[in-house]
């Protein structure tokens, strides 16, 4: 069970056990969604059905404050005749910042108090890494600015103990208690106990006023603080000491060093212990003992003191800003000398820093403190060693230089590639949601601000600066929330702006929840207008979805989004507050309705002609779109789109080049799965003999968002409950979802009550299975890899980086990732092996990659579980049941027969250059050039690169780099792509086995162009728009323009007069002056230099404006390079 199922478990508990007592309570849970607790209202909606049966409602709030507000309203029942229940016990959620605006709310209700059998527990998120956050937050001292006690849970079994003390407390005290919820344990799994019949709290014998400390009315305001700071506050304390909540979990006769924890600290502690190898008789004879406390606010003194008197030092392990360490001081300070210990944390007894202030912490830096506070003393013990050997798994200065790192960033088809869009001299600022990313991307995007404050940091700004305007993004969610407040603060403030409302309909950051209420684009409209906005414009990618009779505001118009830069030129220019309600369905929640038929999948895609593109990457400068993606050929980079990965967005098709087509019809084909007898093949394998546990045996899962990585550990997991092994499983995900990193550390135990940190240590993995090579080799995963332990299997298919869609002549190579898991671990620990398109050639599909490899790994005996026990797991999740069983069984043949599965092509994205052959290729190009024009074209062609082989000879008689450059770039230049030659290549027999390689069934094509005469023109840019033509009559006119190539560069070549063709000619005829010049005075001093010449054409790539561009710069470089040549040559002569 994970942390948050157990959260949506727990009301469902507490209601059974008040029926057990014979109460007639209800539940109420409110809040709003973010991480850590981001998928909190999904697993809620979900259990409707059962949540129904325990008579509790789930009330999603439109903002955080005002779902606290309601919670106190629920303690407020039974102050009014009608109540119908005993009590209502209620549940508030919401992350860091969300406690922070709350803090009004939740401080009135904590000081009216809870109601006799209701009670309320605040759930608080907090994001100590800042991973998928903008601040880096601690709840801790906003709840206790309202005064709510702080329960820290360190396990998921805690989240069901301590919530149910909780409530008790609650109820007891007639306080809201806070419960803090960090990602390493609310998005962790393990096995959990949900028996509640021995539970049975005590209740302390504690002096409660005769009116009791529970919610009345009237109340006033200074009794409500005397109330809960002078009985409150002490009940709490009295709660948890009567029942024992604070207990010492590490003992120890003698008394060196108390270490004081709680929550997440406190199993970092124990994973130090466990990677300084530290049994519990060597931490003994050290006098280690450990005191776990369960609530850090308000700190219970006695058992405390009750532990603490007679150590040497006390040293409180704390994430972030300190708590317990100075309420421990407090307390400690009375007692006397001679067993007062000295009191180390944030920092030593000298005002050295020791643990730190910020940030996250792991076991190792624990580890590192506490070896520390030993061996300041000096001497010899078991801990020298220890932290010797871990510091050298620490060092990474022996590692090569890492390649970029997977990012997260828009998903494929994402509104926001198009929408966050900004118009030269403008700049926007961003706001909470997906949109955020842009800040990141080169989208001339600023700083962001908090959830529904968009637009409050310019208010600010305007009156002291020159500039006069700036575009605001706000995510539909946000607007909802409370962003409508900050416009409202806009108009008042009278600044230009113009607000981009991105209404892509779902909460797309925390999961595609939907909107806490209905919102319509047109509702937005009317909203806007009735606050006082000017011109109002909508933006859709298909502006002709709305129904007749929209109740539009007045002059509000609706427009394509390729109208959006302008409509964005043109209102910048407008005084006061404007807005564009860009209206276009979340990419990620598209694909998830299609999947569920509650979306028409349109039957149309794109593919690419890879002889027509160029490689320039205008595709992917318009679209900002991971699927459209690199495939390297022999003639350089060229695109190809990705069709598993693609939303059909379609914004790629506004790049300018001619070689996109889009597909009408019919499917993308599948890999026939082979005809072989599976039920024989998988009959012969036999359960191999799997690696020890031991005390702990670490699987680390790496891989990208949304391909199935936490499935994966789930299956793992579960498997591991089957065959009664302990296991804890953590789903690192931040923003993974979003094309990022994800890793699940799954922690194996033959001791089921074994507790141990949710995360891999430092060199504690003994599997990385890496389902994507570039998050197996980021500094995270390895950091938990050595060479004495960690046995790697990596999925060897490369996905490129997000970050290609901006940089498209950026290096990709899978060897430097390589290298760097290699120089960890060592070449004979790793196993590569390409589950992606083995998985395509057996399945017919490469979605069960994942679980090939996974299967493979099983049979090399590095899963220790049983096959039964997968196989069940699998069976228990219940998606893709056979595809994935037959996936598992085809991994393991994999690892002991490889030779009865199909062969699949090295996918690495660089050329093999040890394959390559001169030529070959120049034999082939020659023949590319006869059919280009004629034969005597391609003789003329051969006839220059025999002169430069010459010149080439008798500088360097084995070199060849010379004329390589000439065979490829004087191809280039002369199979310049017209219209003529356009029309061949998507007339040739090699397109449409291409086309049909990738489709199936009965489709038809229409090609993207943008012919001269007959383009429009866009207003702004001045360049012309493509249009799409039907196939059915297109294809015979290509076929008729293929053959009139003949008349290429003569004077009936109608086309040959178009500026673009003249500027190829030209391009043609500069080339060879350069190659005149470089053969009549080539040699050893400027050979570098020619060399460099010879390959200039290279960056000269695309069509129409695209190449134009690119041919400004070539010129420019042109004239560097010829005068260095040329400078070169007259120092050979004056020497001579």
């Amino acid at each position: 069970m994970s942390g948050t199922q157990a959260l949506v478990r727990l009301p469902m508990l507490q209601r059974r056990l008040d029926v057990k007592r014979g109460l007639n309570t209800a539940g109420y849970i409110s809040g709003y969604r973010g991480s850590p607790l981001g998928g909190y209202d999904t697993a809620l909606w979900r259990a409707k059905s059962h949540l129904d049966t325990y008579k509790i409602k789930f009330q999603p709030g439109v903002n955080e404050d005002l779902a606290a507000t309601a919670c106190w309203g629920t303690q407020q029942v039974g102050l009014r005749p009608g109540a119908q229940y005993d009590g209502v016990f209620s549940i508030w959620y919401g992350k860091g910042p969300g406690v922070d605006r709350s803090g009004d709310a939740l401080k009135h209700g904590n000081m009216a108090g809870t109601s006799k059998n209701g009670g309320v527990l605040v759930l608080a998120g907090d994001d100590h890494g800042a991973k998928s956050s903008t601040t880096a937050h601690q709840s801790e001292q906003a709840l206790i600015a309202a005064m709510i006690p702080i329960f820290y849970p360190s396990s998921v079994q805690e989240y069901l103990d301590y919530g149910l003390y909780g409530f008790e407390l609650s109820r007891f005290s007639g306080a809201w208690v806070g419960i803090k919820c960090v990602g390493d344990i609310v998005e962790g799994s393990a096995n959990v106990s949900l028996d509640t019949l021995g539970f049975e709290p005590s209740l302390p014998d504690f002096p409660l006023p005769e009116e009791g400390v529970h919610i009345r009315w009237p109340d006033k305001p200074v009794e409500q603080e005397k109330r809960l700071i002078s009985i409150k506050l002490k009940a709490v304390e009295a709660f948890v000491k009567i029942n024992q909540l604070n207990i010492v979990t590490h003992k120890s006769e003698k008394k060196r060093l108390g270490i004081i924890a709680a929550g997440k600290s406190w199993l970092d502690v124990c994973q130090a212990f466990e990677e300084l190898q530290l049994s519990d008789t060597e931490r003994e004879q050290l006098g280690i003992s450990v005191f776990k406390v369960s609530m850090p606010w308000p700190l219970e003194p006695n058992s405390l003191i009750e532990w603490a008197s007679g150590f040497d030092e006390l040293l409180i392990i704390e994430e972030m800003r300190s708590l317990i360490e100075e309420q421990a001081a407090k307390i400690l300070y009375k007692l006397p000398n001679n067993i007062r210990p000295k009191i180390t944390g944030k920092f030593d007894e000298n005002g050295i820093p020791i643990v730190p202030e910020y940030g996250e912490l792991s076991g190792t830096k624990v580890a590192q403190i506490i070896a520390g506070r030993y061996l300041e003393e000096g001497g010899e013990n078991c801990l020298n060693a220890a932290i010797a050997k871990l510091n050298a798994k620490t060092d990474s200065s022996n590692l090569p230089t890492s390649p970029p790192e997977r990012s997260y960033w828009f998903c494929s088809g994402c509104p926001h590639n198009s929408s966050t869009k900004v118009p030269e001299g403008s700049r926007a600022l961003a706001g909470i949601g997906c949109h955020t990313m842009a800040v990141f991307m080169d989208r001339n995007t600023d700083a962001y601000t908090h959830m529904g404050a968009e637009g409050g940091t310019w208010i600010g700004q305007a009156p002291f600066t020159s500039e006069k305007h700036v575009f605001q993004n706000i995510g539909d969610g946000t607007y909802f929330h409370s962003g409508l407040l900050a416009i409202r603060a806009a108009v008042a403030s009278g600044v230009n702006i113009t607000y981009k409302i991105l209404y892509n309909d779902a909460v797309a950051l925390t999961g595609g929840q939907p909107m806490d209420g209905e919102l319509l684009p047109w509702d937005i409209a009317q909203q806007l207008r009735s606050e006082g906005l000017g011109k109002i414009v909508v933006l859709s990618d298909e502006p002709d979805k709305y129904p007749k009779g929209v109740n539009w505001p007045q002059d509000c118009k609706v427009y394509h989004r390729k109208e959006l830069e302008r409509i964005q030129i043109e209102l910048r220019e407008i005084a006061g507050v404007t807005a564009i309600i860009f209206d276009q369905t979340c990419a990620a929640e598209k694909r998830r309705r299609r999947k569920r038929g509650i979306l028409i999948d349109p039957p149309k895609r794109v593919f690419i002609n890879e002889n027509v593109c160029e490689g320039c990457g205008d595709c992917n400068s318009a679209s900002n779109c991971v699927s459209v993606q690199p495939k390297e050929t022999e003639l350089g980079r060229k695109r190809i789109i990705d069709q598993s990965s693609c939303n059909k967005d379609f914004s790629c098709l506004d790049g300018f080049c001619p070689s996109f087509v889009t597909v009408h019809g019919g499917e993308i084909r599948r890999f026939e799965k082979p005809n072989v007898p599976k039920v024989d093949l998988f009959s012969e394998l036999t359960d191999p003999i799997p690696k020890n546990i031991s005390e702990s045996y670490n699987i680390l899962l790496t891989g990208i968002g949304g391909t199935g990585v936490i499935t994966t550990a789930a299956i793992l997991g579960t498997a591991a409950s089957i065959d009664k092994v302990g296991c804890s499983v953590l789903d690192q995900t931040g923003l993974s979802q979003k094309n990022g990193a994800v890793m699940s550390h799954i922690r194996l135990s033959n001791d089921q009550n074994r507790t141990f940190g949710t995360r891999v240590g430092t060199g504690m993995a003994d599997l990385l299975l890496g389902f994507d090579m570039i998050v197996a080799a980021g500094a995270e995963a390895v950091s938990c890899m050595s060479n004495e332990r960690t046995s790697a299997i990596i999925n060897d298919h490369l996905v490129p980086i997000a970050a290609f869609a901006e940089k498209p002549d950026m290096p990709l190579s899978s060897e430097g990732y390589k290298n760097v898991i290699v120089a960890r671990i060592g070449e004979e620990n790793l196993q590569k092996i390409n589950s992606t398109e083995l998985s395509a050639k057996v399945m017919g599909d490469s979605i069960c990659a994942n679980i090939f490899l996974m299967g493979f790994a099983f049979q090399r005996g590095l899963i220790p579980l049983s096959a039964a026990a997968i196989a069940s797991a699998i069976k228990l999740n219940g998606v893709s049941v056979e595809d994935n069983l037959e996936a598992f069984s085809w991994g393991r043949l994999a690892a002991t027969d490889r030779e009865k599965l199909p062969n699949v092509e090295d996918t690495n994205l660089e050329i093999n250059k040890t394959e390559f052959s001169l030529d070959e290729f120049i034999s082939e190009r020659a023949d590319d050039l006869a059919l280009y024009q004629d034969q005597d074209y391609a003789d003329q062609y051969i006839s220059w690169l025999e002169r430069v082989k010459l010149s080439e000879k008798s500088i360097m008689p084995k070199g060849r780099e010379l004329e390589e450059a000439a065979a490829r770039n004087l191809f280039k230049v002369m199979a310049y792509k017209d219209e003529y030659e356009v029309a061949r290549l998507f007339t040739s027999s090699k397109f449409m086995s291409a086309l049909t390689e990738q489709f199936d069934g009965d489709y038809s094509i229409s090609y993207n162009f943008a012919p001269p005469l007959l383009a429009r023109i866009d207003p702004i840019t001045g360049n012309p728009r493509k249009i799409e033509f039907k196939g059915w009559w297109m294809t015979p006119v290509l076929k008729i323009i293929s053959r009139l190539r003949f008349l290429r560069a003569s004077k009936l070549d109608l086309f040959g007069y178009h500026r673009d063709r003249q500027i190829e000619r030209k391009f043609l005829r500069q080339y060879k002056e350069i190659l005149t010049m470089v053969l009549s005075d080539l040699n050893s001093v400027n050979f570098d230099v020619a060399l460099s010449l010879l390959n200039l054409p290279q960056k000269v790539r695309g069509y129409g404006h695209v190449k134009s561009d690119s041919l400004n710069a070539f010129d420019q470089e042109k004239n560097d390079l010829t005068e260095l040549f040329r400078n070169n040559q007259k120092n050979v002569r004056a020497a001579e």
